[in-house]
């Protein structure tokens, strides 16, 4: 069984800045696609940016394109969410999920979907106070 490894979060004022990280541990593989998705009270979760194992591609909602920068920490093995000028409509428990990968998976928008993830995190909490 993975388990993924959540840091990160917590209470920023508007136009601030957070880094959340994401690391896969117990039952590893060796790929994975990785996303982030947050759901807001009362919302529906939502797809925030996903992301190759290798780094080399990436994929984000428009609401935070420009603004969230998802990256591969290849030192931690972990995956990170750059998260700059941030709004109170960014307010959510953000949640870090993954699917194992072979040679053969595909890139895609299809990424952005909640069940092609296997794995999810057990979600943190972030605060913009407007």
């Amino acid at each position: 069984q993975v388990q993924l490894v959540e840091f990160g979060g917590g209470l920023v004022q508007t136009g601030g800045s957070l880094r959340l990280s994401c690391a896969p541990s117990g039952r590893t593989f060796s790929s994975y696609v990785m996303g982030w998705f947050r759901q807001a009270p009362g919302k529906e979760r939502e797809f925030v940016a996903a992301i190759s194992w290798g780094g080399g591609k990436t994929y984000y909602a428009d609401s935070v394109k420009g603004r969230f920068t998802i990256s591969k920490d290849n030192a931690r093995n972990a995956v990170n969410l750059q998260m700059n000028s941030l709004k109170p409509e960014d307010t959510a428990v953000y949640y870090c999920a993954a699917k194992p990968t072979s040679s053969t998976t595909e890139w895609g928008p299809h990424w952005s979907g909640r069940h092609e993830y296997d794995y999810w995190g057990r979600g943190m909490q972030v605060t913009v106070s407007s």
